[in-house]
C-alpha cells in the first residue's frame, strides 16, 4: 500500500506541480469503505474559492455514483456552536447522509529559492572564481531570490453512520505550492484529482464508474 502510495506521489510531482501529499493517514480498523451520500465541506473565506473546490470534488463523486451534497447549499454561513453542531449531525443521519469529507488549509510556510536554476554537478571541484562568478548576482539583483508559499491543506473523511460511531476514517495531508501564482481552478482541478487519487488507492472511495 505505501509503495503504491508512494507511485502516486511521484506521479503527481512529476505532472501536477502545484499540490504534494504529504502525509496519508488511514484509520487501521478500515480495510475499506463505502459511502453512501456525501456532504463535502471546503472552510476557507475566500467563496469563490469555496464554490470551485465544492463543485469539482462534487463532481468527481458523482462520477463514481454517489450522491453528493456540497456546504455551501446546505449549511448557514454563521459561526455554529457545539450544540447546533450535534443538531446538524442529526439532521444529516436523518437525511440519510453517512459522509463528510471535510477540507481546511492548516498553515502557510515561506519559502525562498534561487530566481536561476542552480547548477550543482560537479560542486566539490568547484574553484574559488567559479562559485563567485556563479552567485555574484545576489548582491546586484534584488530579485536574485525567488519568494513564494506554501499552503499546508489538511482534508479528512468523516463516518456519520447511525449504527456506528462518529469516527475519522481518513486523513490527507497536502502541500499547495504558491497557489497565488495560479489560478484557482488549476489549484482546485490539482487539489482534487491528488486526493480523489489517494482515496481511491486507500479504497475508501471507488474508481470512475464507466459506462457501456
Amino acid at each position: 500500500m505505501k509503495k503504491l502510495l508512494l507511485i502516486i506521489v511521484v506521479f503527481f510531482l512529476i505532472n501536477c506541480s502545484s499540490t504534494q501529499l504529504a502525509e496519508s493517514w488511514k484509520n487501521p480498523e478500515i480495510d475499506s469503505y463505502e459511502p453512501y451520500k456525501v456532504l463535502v465541506i471546503g472552510l476557507t473565506s475566500d467563496e469563490t474559492a469555496r464554490l470551485q473546490f465544492e463543485k469539482k470534488l462534487k463532481s468527481e463523486l458523482e462520477l463514481r455514483g454517489y450522491e453528493t451534497v456540497m456546504s455551501s447549499d446546505l449549511l448557514k454561513t454563521d459561526k455554529m456552536n457545539t450544540v447546533e453542531l450535534d443538531a446538524l449531525e442529526t439532521q444529516l443521519i436523518q437525511n440519510d447522509f453517512d459522509t463528510i469529507l471535510l477540507t481546511k488549509i492548516v498553515g502557510v510556510e515561506e519559502k525562498t529559492t534561487h530566481s536561476e536554476d542552480y547548477k550543482g554537478d560537479n560542486e566539490t571541484y568547484r574553484k574559488f572564481k567559479e562559485e563567485y562568478s556563479m552567485h555574484q548576482d545576489v548582491i546586484y539583483h534584488p530579485d536574485y531570490y525567488n519568494e513564494y508559499q506554501i499552503y499546508k491543506a489538511e482534508t479528512s473523511m468523516y463516518c456519520i453512520c447511525p449504527t456506528k460511531d462518529r469516527e475519522l476514517i481518513w486523513k490527507g495531508f497536502i502541500n499547495i505550492t504558491d497557489p497565488q501564482s495560479q489560478s484557482i481552478k488549476k489549484t482546485v482541478d490539482d487539489y482534487v484529482r491528488l486526493a480523489i487519487a489517494v482515496l481511491e488507492e486507500e479504497r475508501l472511495i471507488k474508481p470512475v464508474l464507466i459506462k457501456d
